[in-house]
C-alpha cells in the first residue's frame, strides 16, 4: 500500500470518526447542556461558599480581636479616676461576663470557622472566671469534642484545672492521663506531667509525685519540663540571710 492510499484511508477513518462524534452529540445535546450546567453549577457553589467562608473568617476575626481585647481590658484601681474614653472593669468577674458574651456570640455565629472555636474555648473560661462553674464544664465539654486535637487538648486541660478547683481531684487525674497519652502542640506531654504531680503535692502524695517528676526528668531531661522537675527532685539549698546565723 502507497503512501498516498495510507493518507487517503487515515483521511476518511477521521472524518468518519468526526461525522459519527457530531451525530452522537446533536442526538445527546440536552443531556450534554443539561451535565455541564450541572458542572458549571457545583463550580459556582463551591467558588461562593468558599467567598462566603472566607467572608465569614474574616468577620470572626475581627470580632474574636474585639472579644479579647474586652478580656485583657486592665482592671480599675480603686480611687484611680478613669480617662475619658477608656473602658476598663471593676472586677475581673465583671470582665469575664463582658468577655463572654462576645465570646459566645462569635461561637454562635461562626462556629465552623477557626475563630469560632477558639472563641468557644475561651466562653469555657470567662465562665470559670466569673464563678459560673456548671456553664464552664458544659462548654468546656464542648470543646474537650472538638474535631481539632489541639483545640480538644485545651478544652481538657481547663476542664481539668476547673476540676481541681471544684473539688474533684479524681476527673482531673484522668484527664492529665488522657493528655499525656496523646500530646499535642498546644498541650505537650511535659505540661500535662508537671499538673499531675503538682496535684499530686497539694494532696500530700508526695511519693505519687516523685514518680511523675522522675518519670518527666528522664523522658525530657533537656527540655524545660524535664528541667523543672530535676529541680523539683533535687532542690537546691535554702541560702541563710547575711547577717543571721547558720
Amino acid at each position: 500500500m502507497d503512501q498516498q492510499t495510507k493518507a487517503a484511508l487515515k483521511q476518511d477513518k477521521f472524518v468518519d470518526t468526526t461525522t459519527h462524534g457530531l451525530e452522537w452529540a446533536s442526538a445527546h445535546r440536552q443531556s450534554l447542556l443539561r451535565t455541564g450546567g450541572i458542572v458549571l453549577a457545583v463550580i459556582l457553589i463551591l467558588a461562593g461558599g468558599g467567598l462566603l467562608y472566607a467572608s465569614r473568617a474574616d468577620k470572626a476575626a475581627v470580632a474574636f480581636g474585639a472579644a479579647m481585647q474586652t478580656y485583657e481590658t486592665p482592671l480599675a484601681r480603686p480611687g484611680e479616676p478613669v480617662p475619658p474614653g477608656v473602658t476598663t472593669f471593676a472586677s475581673s468577674a465583671e470582665r469575664a461576663k463582658a468577655a463572654n458574651a462576645q465570646f459566645l456570640d462569635i461561637a454562635n455565629h461562626h462556629g465552623m470557622t477557626p475563630q469560632g472555636e477558639n472563641a468557644l474555648y475561651f466562653a469555657g473560661l470567662t465562665y470559670a472566671d466569673a464563678g459560673q462553674n456548671q456553664q464552664a464544664e458544659d462548654t468546656l465539654k464542648k470543646v474537650s469534642g472538638s474535631w481539632s486535637s489541639n483545640i480538644s487538648a485545651l478544652g481538657k486541660f481547663a476542664l481539668a484545672q476547673l476540676y481541681r478547683n471544684t473539688g474533684r481531684d479524681p476527673q482531673a487525674i484522668d484527664l492529665y492521663n488522657q493528655l499525656s497519652a496523646k500530646p499535642t502542640t498546644t498541650v505537650p506531654y511535659g505540661v500535662t506531667r508537671l499538673q499531675l504531680a503538682d496535684l499530686y503535692e497539694q494532696e500530700g502524695k508526695k511519693d505519687e509525685a516523685k514518680k511523675v517528676y522522675a518519670d518527666l526528668a528522664d523522658k525530657d531531661a533537656k527540655g524545660p519540663a524535664g528541667m523543672i522537675a530535676k529541680q523539683k527532685l533535687n532542690p537546691a539549698p535554702a541560702v541563710p540571710r547575711l547577717g543571721m546565723a547558720p
